[in-house]
């Protein structure tokens, strides 16, 4: 309470008093102004205006994604095409033919698209308008015969990997639990806070698909100046929303991960590991590790199944002299970029850390990986992703989960063993025992 506060009453009105049969009136009119000046005091809750949370979410109040417009248009797509279930009566060649088609026609509009971008870049086209005229009338055309296929192909796609799922007991009577559901959709952008003097996801929120890359900087600009941290805005290739958010790709393969994938955070968003995701960053890595081991490995049985043409060749134990090294290993790079950022925070070099990465950055791009900013925020976010050697560094969390997975003798077991393990001590004396 502040001194002027306590002006409202008299001090005297405030020392004990014998008891009387009732309370004198001034009292009352006294006692009735410190309660309203403590309601007044009390009736705010969560952080301070100053906290970073709130002053982050200032900052980007007008570009945040719109969860609730998107799920309604999404569901209700969904709603419609299952009170007719087309892919019922289709025979399965028609089916992985359909599929085929529609990722065909993604890439022929990608193509198509990237020829009217060029045409508006290139100084010696004079009127890009004139020029692209017949190339966007093809290209609204084709997106009109695209937005009339996606919501078939979205079900073959899910009864597909609904499949697998359901044979390895990942379900009930024949169907998998939770159902799988994805939705082709453009993507929010990803915002991701870090200190800058060690690496962790402190803030994150999605932000509205399509921002160009200055408005990007300002904001990253802006909160790092203002809150002395790392930022990073990211574009993201799906997303756990219900359905889930796939990436518009021509890559039928990498699209069948991504489904699987994001089943495995809906079927985790029920059990503990689910529910750390957001407070905890061992719990995220172990969360993101086990979705992309299960992503993987389903999209394997998938494709073996439907596309077996699309199937990469599976890696064997090394026989004989080991093969000559790539002539740029990017994941080998960027492990021992982050080993390198990890000892300088460590040390307390931040300064020192962030021009390695900035230096790490221009190398990286000369050898053909175009990184726009490599710093502490980058790290927080890709690191998660541990099921591969890579931004994760010397994080145990990557291994000790792809053990997990290689003792247990099925997919449902691996599941049931990780969907309870919260952090790195739990998952140690989860292999214990």
């Amino acid at each position: 309470m502040s001194p002027a506060s306590l002006r409202l009453c008299d001090l005297e009105t405030l020392k004990p008093k014998t008891l009387k049969p009732a309370i004198p009136k001034g009292h009352r009119l006294c006692l009735a102004l410190l309660l309203l000046l403590l309601a007044l005091l009390l009736q705010q809750e969560g952080p301070p205006p100053g906290a970073l949370s709130t002053g982050v979410g200032g900052i980007v109040a007008d570009l945040r994604f719109d969860f609730w417009g998107w799920e309604a248009e999404a569901l209700w797509g969904k709603f419609t095409h299952w009170l007719v279930q087309p892919q019922r009566y289709m025979r399965e060649p028609d089916r992985e033919v359909f599929v085929r088609d529609y990722v065909d026609r993604i890439g022929q509009i990608h193509r198509l698209e990237a020829r009217i971008s060029r045409a508006y870049a290139d100084p010696d086209v004079a009127d890009p308008d004139e020029v692209t005229a017949p190339l966007r009338r093809a290209d609204r055309w084709m997106r009109m015969a695209l937005t009339a296929r996606q919501p078939l192909a979205e079900a073959i796609l899910e009864e597909q990997v609904g499949e697998v799922l359901a044979r390895e007991g990942l379900g009930l009577l024949g169907q998998p639990l939770p159902p799988v559901s994805a939705h082709f959709t453009p993507l929010p952008y990803y915002l991701v806070v870090s200190p800058r003097e060690r690496i962790a996801v402190i803030y994150q929120q999605e932000l509205e698909h399509g921002l160009d890359v200055a408005t990007q900087e300002a904001i990253e600009e802006r909160i790092d100046r203002t809150f002395d941290v790392s930022s990073l805005v990211t574009p993201i290739g799906g997303m756990s929303a219900w359905p889930a958010m796939l990436l518009e790709s021509s890559d039928l393969a990498w699209v069948v991960e991504v489904v699987a994938h994001e089943w495995t955070h809906h079927y985790l968003s029920f059990h503990p590991l689910g529910w750390a995701y957001e407070r905890d960053h061992e719990a995220r890595t172990i969360n993101e590790t086990t979705a992309s081991i299960v992503g993987k490995e389903v999209a394997r049985a998938v494709l073996a199944r439907h596309y077996p043409d699309l199937l990469p060749p599976e890696e064997k134990p090394q026989q004989g002299p080991p093969p000559e090294p790539p002539a740029f290993d990017f994941r080998a790079e960027m492990h021992k970029t982050r080993v390198e950022v990890d000892r300088l925070l460590a040390e307390g070099r931040v300064e020192e850390a962030e021009r390695y990465m900035e230096e790490r950055r221009r190398f990286f791009w000369e050898h053909g990986y175009h990184i726009r900013k490599l710093n502490q925020a980058y790290f927080a976010f890709y690191g998660s992703y541990a099921a591969e050697p890579g931004a994760a560094g010397e994080d145990p969390i990557g291994p000790l989960v792809r053990r997990l997975r290689e003792e247990s003798p099925s997919l449902r077991a691996f599941l049931q063993r990780v969907r309870g393990v919260t952090s790195l001590e739990d998952l140690r004396r989860t292999l214990r025992h």
